[in-house]
């Protein structure tokens, strides 16, 4: 039952972060923009989720998954969270499939692979890339690892198990129960 809580926490976490680029007004007060709506990091990852345009997909993903409550709770976590545009990369009538009723399980077990407990900054997982040797590996709550390497010298990506890379494209996104990095890809167990 934990890790269905930190689960759900953890994907509506990621259902938030995606968006602009953060204005001098917004880093004073440590408030960031994602999918046109201010992130406060003294909210949960649910409710600052619910509010991005960006990540619509995934809010009604974990909504089907029954994640809610879970992505609500203490964490930290962090969430590995897709926008609409990765989900929309998906072949035509995935996203569809995947929010019936009859394909709950499968859909947790994809959300799951996008949470990791703990709180992982980018500052962190540069620190455990050249600590490990190019290569930071993440045990998802799901329970099969991601692999975060650098592309560049400030850039970080994720590998999911089936080898695909999604960028960080907004990092660092906090909130009072974790961190959201958005990713331009879905990742897949």
């Amino acid at each position: 039952m934990k890790k269905y809580a930190l689960f759900a926490a953890t994907a509506l976490t990621a259902a938030t972060l995606a968006g602009p680029a953060v204005t001098s007004a917004q880093a004073a007060t440590n408030t960031v923009m994602v999918g046109g709506a201010a992130m406060y990091p003294s909210k949960t990852i649910v409710a600052n989720a619910v509010n991005s345009a960006d990540h619509t997909t995934l809010v009604a993903a974990v909504k089907a998954a029954g994640l809610v409550g879970v992505l609500s709770g203490k964490g930290p976590f962090t969430v590995f969270a897709p926008t609409n545009e990765a989900f929309a990369a998906l072949p035509k009538g995935t996203v569809a499939t995947l929010l019936k009723p009859q394909n709950k399980a499968e859909l947790t077990k994809i959300l799951e692979y996008h949470v990791v407990a703990g709180d992982y900054t980018t500052t962190k997982l540069r620190a455990m890339i050249l600590h490990d040797g190019g290569t930071a590996t993440l045990k998802t709550v799901e329970g099969q690892p991601l692999m975060v390497m650098m592309n560049g010298s400030s850039n970080l990506v994720v590998k999911d198990a089936k080898g695909d890379v999604a960028d960080i494209t907004v990092a660092d996104v906090t909130q009072s129960n974790g961190v959201i990095q958005v990713v331009d890809h879905v990742l897949m167990p």
